[in-house]
């Protein structure tokens, strides 16, 4: 956490040089582009890859009259975020370099966003076009979340549903059906060989400003004489690091030997809920480095030793500094089941993990994050609320840092492929925990050597994402750096 907190501190001076040195220059911008001033600024201090950016040049314009010219050309700061990315010539394509960085026009939503609050009514879903080249869609099931309205229905995982409130599912109006509408009714279907086929269920849900428990599943499995601990973690949240070191403490207690971590939906979160993480599967590796940052060139420039040594994050013995212990379970192999749904944080442990124990990844291919980002505010440090612009509510959520291991390795932007592939089949679910369930199956034939029950070809439908609730309730891959303190900011004042 030191080093965490030190970073930030590095990040936060030389934010008070750019600024100042921006002071000293350039006017202040006028009223009507308060807002597009404080996204050109911010990204020009901070973005990843502003070096390759040409209108992100120091040197781009002379003055504060020339930028504003610029900034006058566009009506929309998110249009304005958008242009100044690093993307090819072509509006928002697939293989763009930058896929995740956003802007928000309410601070508010994105704290709660990143803490894994929404409006939700529990229903944790994927969709997919029914068939190659339809517009139609079908929804899936995942997991319900606990204390939810849906928690309280019948809904299960593996659950289709093609309509909402009677209006069928389609690329166009999908958004509109699923996010809108406080109140919405599902309309369930089953799959048959003529395709999915309306069953005459429905199930009326209610959204609620929803704080999801990460920690979907804790629990320990007897098999073949080992005691596997199996955990289902859905988000790096750190305000519930305090229950994640709970968790390992009830497998540390029941004599956990082996780890089944199952990551296949966590989108990510907090580095520093990754790196307990990390530190609570292991235990034995306090202090040496877990991951290496590093921020855009401009204020790379200049670092000593000691600043660059900042930059690692180390694993750690407990939460925070002068918390509780952590309550470790010193493995030298940890089995990691994965989708393409695995993203950021999650990818950041099994990466900083493999240089250390055994990672036996099984599942899909992950989807390929090994960037960071920090929230970007308009105020005079770029980094906290304090004297922030009362004139709006606009933040950035760019990406800003590259991540690797101990040993440099962080170039995995096409995923991270499985020691054993395994594909999730909707129509052979099975249910999340349960010794039978397929990723888990194979986990635990893995650990004991016993054979996993095959999926027969006519369970294996296959549909490929299109969307998912979290990416629609505004819950995206991240993976993050938190803001210093309060206390740490005004220190420095």
């Amino acid at each position: 956490m030191k080093t965490i907190l030190r970073s930030v501190l590095l990040i936060f001076l030389l934010a008070f040089a750019l600024q100042s040195c921006e002071d000293e220059d350039d006017v202040a911008a006028p009223a009507d582009l308060q807002v597009n001033d404080f996204v050109w600024k911010g990204l020009n201090a901070f973005y990843l890859w502003q070096a390759d950016v040409p209108n992100l040049a120091d040197d781009r314009f002379s003055n504060q009259d020339a930028l504003n010219s610029f900034l006058r050309g566009y009506s929309k700061p998110e249009d304005l975020f958008e242009d100044l990315l690093n993307k090819p010539v072509s509006k928002y394509p697939i293989n763009a370099i930058d896929r995740f960085s956003w802007i928000v026009d309410d601070y508010t939503v994105l704290e709660q966003e990143l803490n894994g609050i929404s409006k939700n009514n529990g229903v944790d879903f994927r969709l997919s076009r029914i068939s190659e080249g339809s517009n139609d869609v079908v929804g899936y099931v995942r997991y319900i979340i606990a204390n939810s309205d849906a928690s309280t229905k019948n809904i299960k995982r593996g659950d289709f549903f093609t309509q909402v409130n009677g209006t069928k599912l389609t690329i166009s109006n999908y958004e509109t059906l699923l996010l809108d509408s406080e109140n919405y009714t599902l309309n369930f279907a089953d799959y048959t060989q003529s395709g999915f086929v309306l069953n005459g269920k429905s199930v009326n849900l209610t959204k609620t400003t929803l704080e999801e428990n990460p920690i979907l599943i804790n629990k320990v499995i007897n098999s073949g004489g080992h005691k596997i601990g199996y955990l289902m973690y859905n988000g790096f949240y750190s305000g519930y690091d305090d229950r994640l070191n709970d968790a390992f403490g009830e497998l540390k207690a029941q004599g956990a030997t082996d780890l089944v971590l199952d990551l296949r939906y966590n989108g990510g979160g907090s580095v520093t809920s990754a790196t307990r993480l990390a530190s609570l599967i292991t235990g034995q590796f306090e202090g040496k480095v877990f991951s290496k940052m590093q921020y855009n060139l401009k204020l790379m420039a200049g670092m000593n030793a000691k600043d660059l040594d900042d930059l690692n994050i180390k694993f750690v013995k407990e939460l925070g500094e002068g918390g509780p212990a952590l309550n470790s379970l010193n493995l030298s192999k940890v089995y990691i089941l994965t989708t393409d749904n695995t993203a950021s944080a999650s990818e950041l442990v099994i990466n900083g993990l493999k240089p250390y124990i055994t990672v036996v990844q099984i599942g899909e291919v992950t989807v390929g994050k090994n960037v960071g980002s920090f929230t970007v505010y308009d105020s005079p440090s770029y980094l906290s609320k304090t004297n922030i612009n009362p004139n709006h509510k606009y933040a950035m959520q760019p990406l800003v840092l590259k991540i690797s291991n101990v040993d440099g390795f962080g170039d995995y932007t096409s995923g991270l492929t499985p020691t054993y592939v395994q594909t999730e089949y909707v129509t052979s679910y099975g249910v999340l925990g349960d010794v039978n369930e397929p990723y888990l199956a194979t986990a635990i034939s893995k650990i004991t050597g016993a054979t996993a029950k095959r999926i027969q070809d006519d369970e294996k439908l296959v549909l490929p994402y299109f969307s998912d609730s979290k990416k629609i309730n505004g819950i995206r891959n991240e993976m993050y750096l938190e803001s210093a303190p309060k206390d740490f900011l005004r220190a420095l004042k």
